[in-house]
């Protein structure tokens, strides 16, 4: 199942890989989107990433979404970063992802599952809370989210991406070629996501490239051999912001525009 067909403009010539091809003879291409993606750096901006944080999730889980309707702590934690993806047209916020590192705190995950021997004393990120607009400029904006979250990993030395996945979701996640940490489409009660049964899978980052190139993968072009300068995951360095400042109510659910979570296909 192909991931994404998306129509954007492209600057460049298409390239064909056989799954052989050697990484670092091909050249890359540049594309342009038609929105950008960038790390959240001050208050205002975190509030329009919880927004469609809140609405995504309140469209497949009402319930849990409730909990989402604020910034949370962990918004705020110096190993933290939230990405948000905006129209270059109007500046609507398009999606959102954020990432948490384990080198100050333990990862979420940690919090209901012990990670097994060959994740400890690894560099891990986890990927969490995505949501993207419904239709098919959504599409093309989680699939960049997707990327913007492998380049970060990679730009900062980690060792393991580490996600969890509810069904249907956890199967576009497979396609990446993430890989399960405990059983075999094992689902474990996540405490901080309601407790809703979550497979709990991991990718390692140095190998990935080789991996997508030898599997022929479909979105290897995108991520991989394509340049894209309307993604930038910033430099190293801790965003700015440091106090929280939230809204004085909750923001309601949109109506205007559909939400939904990951949905790679």
């Amino acid at each position: 199942m192909e991931l994404c067909q998306a129509n954007v403009a492209t600057q460049g010539t298409a390239m064909s890989m056989g799954p052989v091809a050697a990484v670092h003879e091909v050249s890359r291409t540049t594309e342009r989107l038609p929105f950008t993606i960038r790390r959240v750096e001050n208050e205002d901006d975190l509030l329009k990433a919880v927004r469609v944080r809140y609405d995504a999730y309140a469209r497949h889980v009402p319930d849990f979404a409730r909990s989402l309707a604020l910034p949370e702590a962990a918004d705020y934690e110096s190993d933290t970063i939230v990405l948000l993806a905006e129209s270059k047209l109007d500046g609507t916020a398009l999606g959102t992802a954020r990432i948490r590192t384990n080198i100050h705190h333990p990862l979420h995950i940690e919090e209901s599952v012990m990670l097994p021997q060959w994740l400890q004393g690894r560099r891990l990120g986890e990927v969490e809370r995505l949501g993207v607009n419904q239709g098919r400029i959504g599409h093309v904006v989680k699939v960049a989210l997707v990327k913007a979250f492998f380049e970060y990993f990679e730009n900062n030395g980690f060792d393991y991406a580490v996600i969890t996945g509810r069904a249907p979701v956890d199967r576009q996640y497979e396609q990446l070629m993430f890989t399960d940490v405990f059983g075999e489409k094992e689902m474990v009660p996540m405490r901080h996501i309601g407790d809703i049964p979550h497979r709990v899978m991991a990718f390692e980052i140095a190998t990935g490239e080789a991996r997508w190139t030898a599997a022929a993968h479909p979105m290897l072009k995108f991520f991989r051999h394509t340049h894209h300068p309307d993604i930038n995951v910033g430099p190293k360095a801790e965003p700015c912001f440091s106090a929280p400042r939230v809204p004085q109510r909750a923001p309601a659910a949109s109506t205007s525009v559909a939400m939904r979570e990951l949905a790679l296909a």
